[in-house]
């Protein structure tokens, strides 16, 4: 029910009438947010909650919003923090912790290698091929949750799976949960969709190309891109050119979908003809190399000094995951998590060497069979009749209680009203599939809740972060912080080609949503773009385009990633360690939109 309240007017330049001294104080509690977790150091949830104070007293003092709209766009901002982001995290995590539970988790990963025993190409096949499905199907963090917990089955351990993870939940976000960013760039600029996604599918493409090749780079530095190049320029090429040609030519919400299984069947079937010259296990040595024993240090410091310090890292790093050795040692005593039947304990290469043979043919189903469940689950809910029904019966919209906002226009600010997905939501689809996935594996109803607990009791640290740092997000949006921020970059003139992709990339970072900040920022890149002379199909793509690389520096996704492999407390590594890829690829992507916006590229918008 919509409780009235005295309508607050969103003011662009409420500090001293500047709109640059505006901008500045309010790009604060985001510079905050990210000097505190990448140069002190201090732990995500502090980081979220100290800058999301400093915004509600900048939208107090500062803006002028009421103190009671400002405790419910708060408010608003912690809900949607739980429902449907971490509703999302928590059932994702517990189908992983109950594959952890069963031995079927330690044959996931004998059924991975058997694949391919170098944990570079599984990379890619895992982390960009598998991920932009779940992308495509789900989003919403899922794709970097499971893709990780994935990589660890394989052998790589945690801090480097949850990088990997992060980088590689890049190239199909513009186009991730069935389209959902570009159909709601659609619906706030009113450009064609078929327009947005055939611009989009001619810049994002160019990001898949590079992705697999710093993913390789990630896993084994420099020897990694030497060795695997071939494979990884195949993936690339593939997964953009696919990309490519379904969102130009055919239905774009099953782009991601094209791309991803064309990428895997062409990965697959290059590797029935080319290997690497090497195979790089989890202890980042050579495993066909007959004195890589002998040379186990001096690998390691060559390892350490080309960027692959958590392959050659055993031990403690391993054991910190959820299950990680755990698994190995319960598995092994079953007699049927390795051939050795060991305890594993430490996760070192040994095991997977020992034993990485196909497991047998109802072995692999089983083992990767909550996958399958995900993807069946996800498949149905978007058949025609059964996606109509879920939205009319699965959900409700409503006016958040306490909230009045309209814009300096005095239009309504689409944020206070709520989308409140029950049945239709990604995180209840989990948690059918969870459901599904105990009554297969024969899981006890009551150790099935028990490890949900558990689950819960892991992610408390992750909850309190994302539900402070979308709780900003939310009171800079309504309080019109991030709308004073958006125009202060608008008003650049002919330079708007060289700052319209920063403010998706800004949009992404602060919301963790290319959604999000494509129903925040679309509409303003096309109203600069006319002002400008600029196309606004260029500028309004451009915000999803550049705006996905923002996506692995998101604190929400950060505390995900963190989460999944069991190392709560790293969100600050994980900034430090991607925070330059990502800058490096903005760059690139806007050079791109630049020279699309001159002559030189110009015949690329459509």
């Amino acid at each position: 029910m919509h409780i009235p309240a005295a309508q607050y007017e969103q003011v662009l330049d409420p500090i001293g009438d500047s709109l640059v001294l505006s901008a500045i104080l309010a790009a604060l509690p985001l510079l905050l947010l990210f000097v505190m977790l990448g140069v002190f150091r201090l732990k995500a949830y502090q980081a979220g909650i100290i800058s999301l104070v400093l915004s509600i007293l900048l939208a107090l003092f500062g803006w002028g919003m009421p103190l009671d709209q400002t405790l419910s766009a708060t408010a608003l901002g912690a809900f949607y923090a739980i429902f449907p982001i971490l509703w999302i995290l928590i059932n994702a995590l517990w189908i992983y912790n109950l594959t952890v539970a069963t031995p079927w988790f330690d044959v996931l990963g004998r059924t991975i290698r058997s694949i391919s025993d170098d944990l570079r190409i599984l990379s890619i096949l895992i982390a960009f091929c598998f991920g932009a499905l779940l992308e495509s199907l789900a989003g919403f963090g899922a794709p970097v949750a499971i893709a990780a917990a994935m990589l660890m089955a394989a052998g790589m351990k945690p801090l480097k799976s949850a990088i990997v993870a992060l980088l590689a939940n890049t190239a199909p976000v513009a186009f991730g949960a069935m389209a959902a960013p570009i159909i709601a760039l659609n619906g706030v600029t009113g450009i064609p969709l078929h327009e947005l996604s055939s611009m989009t599918g001619r810049q994002t493409p160019f990001i898949a190309l590079v992705v697999p090749l710093i993913l390789v780079f990630l896993v084994d530095g420099r020897r990694g891109v030497r060795q695997t190049w071939p494979v990884a320029l195949v993936a690339g090429v593939v997964f953009g050119l696919a990309q490519f040609v379904a969102s130009n030519f055919f239905v774009v919400e099953l782009t991601d979908v094209v791309a991803a299984v064309a990428t895997v069947i062409a990965v697959l079937l290059m590797l029935r003809v080319w290997q690497p010259k090497e195979l790089i296990g989890m202890s980042g040595e050579s495993m066909n190399d007959d004195a890589g024993a002998a040379r186990g240090a001096g690998t390691g410091e060559l390892a350490a000094e080309e960027g692959t310090d958590t392959l050659t890292r055993t031990g403690g790093d391993g054991s910190t995951a959820p299950g990680h050795g755990g698994t190995g040692s319960a598995a092994g005593g079953d007699g049927t998590g390795s051939a050795g039947g060991d305890s594993g304990a430490s996760g070192s290469a040994g095991d997977s060497e020992r034993d990485n043979t196909r497991p047998p043919a109802r072995s692999v189903w089983l083992s990767v069979a909550p996958y399958l469940i995900i993807i069946v689950v996800f498949s149905l809910a978007q058949i025609p009749p059964i996606k109509a029904w879920l939205t009319q019966v699965g959900g409700v919209t409503f006016h958040w209680p306490g909230l009045d906002v309209v814009n300096s226009s005095g239009d309504p600010v689409g944020a206070q009203n709520l989308r409140f997905d029950h049945l239709k939501a990604t995180g209840t689809l989990l948690l059918i599939s969870g459901i599904l996935t105990m009554i297969l594996y024969r899981i006890a109803p009551a150790k099935g809740v028990r490890i949900y607990g558990e689950t819960l009791k892991t992610l408390r640290w992750t909850i309190v972060t994302v539900c402070s740092v979308l709780a900003l997000s939310f009171v800079m949006n309504l309080s019109g912080q991030t709308t004073t921020l958006g125009v202060a970059l608008a008003s650049a003139g002919g330079f708007f080609a060289l700052l319209s992709p920063l403010l998706g990339w800004i949009g992404v970072a602060l919301t963790g949503s290319d959604t999000s900040s494509n129903s925040l920022f679309g509409q303003l890149q096309v109203a600069a773009a006319e002002e400008t002379g600029l196309s606004p199909t260029l500028m309004a793509a451009a915000n999803s385009s550049a705006g996905v690389l923002g996506k692995m520096l998101s604190l929400q996704n950060l505390a995900i990633a963190a989460a999944a492999v069991g190392l709560n407390g790293v969100e600050g590594t994980l900034l430090r360690k991607l925070i330059g890829w990502s800058l490096g690829l903005l760059v690139l992507m806007t050079l791109l939109i630049w020279l699309q916006s001159t002559p030189v590229l110009g015949w690329m918008v459509p």
